[in-house]
């Protein structure tokens, strides 16, 4: 066979029969690489390492200390888990089992109502399939022969999930052992690599989200490369208990939930007190950072969110009403609005930059599985500025802004790190905007001396971004600040 080039992540190319192994490349490049290789990344996208090299390529490897490697060792935990559930639960019915920034989960459908007891069971019998180190064989089918081979398994929820995808789509199956999912891929080279995990608790679910839908068992999961990072994660999970803010909220008659409102916080007297001293901070800060306060309405007509492009990227987050028979939007942001406070009268660029500040309150749809406490609600209130500025100032705003942040979140004794999203696929303007202000936010990054990492096709679909992620007392992150623009 014909040589074929690989590019490594140094620079160096290195000549490969074609046909070869990811497996085989990273063993060649490096005896310890090979051993810790969970994926190949080529050309950019994730592959099995049982997958071949047949054309000039870049290659990378992902090992379990990255964030690709973690997902990928999660990914294949949870075929594990349903492995272990088949051996012990004939008969049950798989829906979805996907790797999540916490660990793992799988949707069932069973008769059998789990139990705390069933996961101690469903543990060692993972710990067997680990410890029997099966490889995790890809294979690719016709979309007929996947559809006829689920549906004689009776795993109705594959046929759906299948029956959603094209005609001529190939199926790509994973087989470990005596145990075959649906699912796309990749994962780790065999059940080894899972060296860590515990099934964390149980929940209900309703298929696809949908309160419609027949109700299924989830049961949940975590796994890490080694037993040293899991007791870790476990001891933090401790801290975070004492620490959840939904029983402080209760303890302390901070806010309630209700199932009046379910999603919408009710905030007592003592949590009022906590807002308004936070509000009075927010205002002096701002007054110091030369910032104008406005106000806009909540509901805005139809008219207003198809030409912010809301009506055709964000509708399904969208609550809407009608007035004297017209189609109205509860405001789900307040850059619409913002807006249109600037346009009510002509500009001249001598008055910029002009910085409006707003604490809008915002409404956006959540699922009802997917509420949690304060950390995932249908309205809040949104902290909203929005500069108009010429090209010239965009880095002096954004160092100005960033300069902001760095005193609110050092007030309150916050760390955090940066990360810039750029153009995603379903976005929405030219690309010479989206260059202009993509750069604009690298240069000032790089410009204030932050560190940060690019997520790529992460932006909103009207703008690239910096997010902030805040590092909490137990060592969580949690995105707050964004600059977009």
């Amino acid at each position: 066979m014909p040589d074929v080039k690989v590019t490594l992540k140094d620079g160096s190319v290195k000549e490969f029969a074609a046909g070869t192994s990811y497996l085989e490349i990273a063993k060649s490049l490096n005896q310890k690489l090979g051993k810790q290789a969970l994926l190949a990344v080529v050309d950019g996208v994730n592959k099995d390492l049982s997958d071949t090299i047949e054309k000039d390529a870049t290659v990378e490897f992902v090992t379990p200390d990255t964030k690709e490697g973690l997902h990928a060792i999660r990914h294949t935990a949870s075929h594990v888990m349903a492995q272990a559930i088949q051996h012990l639960f004939p008969g049950v019915k798989f829906a979805i089992g996907p790797a999540i920034d916490t660990g793992f989960y799988y949707d069932i459908d069973s008769e059998h109502v789990f139990t705390p007891e069933d996961l101690a069971a469903i543990e060692k019998e993972m710990a067997k399939i680990v410890k029997q180190n099966l490889p995790l064989v890809r294979s690719e089918v016709p979309r007929k022969e996947a559809l006829a081979r689920f549906a004689a398994e009776n795993e109705i929820y594959k046929v759906e999930l299948i029956n959603d995808l094209p005609e001529d789509a190939v199926i790509s199956l994973y087989t470990q052992g005596d145990f075959t999912d649906l699912c796309a891929g990749p994962h780790c080279p065999s059940t080894g690599r899972v060296k860590a995990f515990k099934l964390m608790s149980l929940a209900g679910a309703y298929w696809r989200g949908n309160e419609k839908n027949k109700m299924l068992q989830r049961i949940y999961g975590t796994a890490f490369p080694s037993k040293e990072e899991l007791d870790e994660y476990l001891h933090m999970l401790e801290e975070a208990e004492k620490r959840d803010h939904r029983k402080l909220g209760k303890e302390l008659d901070i806010f309630s939930m209700h199932d009046e409102g379910p999603g919408f916080p009710f905030f007592h007297p003592n949590g009022m007190r906590i807002r308004n001293a936070i509000l009075e901070y927010w205002h002096q800060v701002h007054r110091k950072y030369h910032y104008e306060q406005v106000m806009t309405p909540m509901i805005m007509n139809r008219d207003l969110w198809i030409r912010s492009g809301h009506w055709d990227h964000y509708r399904e987050n969208m609550y809407f009403t009608k007035i004297d028979d017209m189609d109205y939007a509860i405001k789900p942001m307040n850059c619409p609005g913002g807006m249109l406070v600037y346009n009510s009268h002509p500009h001249s660029y001598k008055e910029l930059p002009l910085r409006y500040a707003e604490l809008g309150l915002v409404h956006r749809h959540e699922l009802s599985g997917a509420l949690h406490g304060l950390f995932r609600v249908r309205c809040f209130t949104q902290d909203d500025a929005h500069i108009f500025m010429t090209p010239e100032q965009i880095q002096p705003e954004i160092t100005n802004v960033i300069k902001l942040f760095n005193e609110v979140y050092s007030t309150f004794g916050l760390k955090y790190h940066a990360e810039l999203s750029t153009r995603p696929e379903n976005s929405m303007g030219d690309d010479a905007s989206w260059e202009l202000a993509t750069e604009g936010l690298r240069k000032a990054l790089e410009a204030n001396h932050l560190d940060y990492i690019v997520n790529e096709g992460d932006g909103a679909f009207y703008g690239p971004k910096i997010d902030f992620h805040l590092q909490d007392s137990i060592g969580r992150t949690w995105q707050c600040g964004t600059i977009q623009l």
